[in-house]
């Protein structure tokens, strides 16, 4: 499969952005579709992950600010970030898997079979 993300930028802190992840696949709707961020030197984090059947988990650190969303229909993955800050700043990835979030480990980014190339955000205080 292919994952082409889409929509990061540079704002300030307490900005929004919205990215989205299209994939080629005609099965994409049983994967399970995660976004992770990575900054220089340290290893990549998961950020929030959606199941098939809609089941989500968010990283304690986005929780509240962060909305993963998925549209089936169009092969579509998106993250809608909000009250952005400094520390949110990395490059993006989407990555699928197939079958459930959950097996082997949802935030572990070896489970994920697919990558995207990425997408900088950049927050600024």
């Amino acid at each position: 499969a292919q994952l082409e993300e889409s929509g990061g930028g540079s704002v300030q802190a307490g900005g929004s952005l919205r990215l989205s992840c299209a994939a080629s696949r005609y099965s994409y709707s049983t994967f399970c579709m995660g976004w992770f961020r990575q900054v220089p030197g340290k290893e990549r984090e998961v950020v929030a992950t959606i199941d098939s059947d809609g089941e989500i988990f968010y990283a304690n650190s986005v929780k509240g600010r962060f909305t993963i969303s998925r549209d089936n229909a169009r092969s579509r993955l998106y993250l809608q970030m909000t009250s952005l800050e400094s520390e949110d700043s990395g490059m993006y990835y989407c990555a699928e898997k197939s079958g459930w979030c959950g097996v082997g480990s949802f935030s572990d980014p070896a489970t994920y079979d697919a990558w995207g190339q990425g997408t900088q955000v950049t927050v600024s205080s």
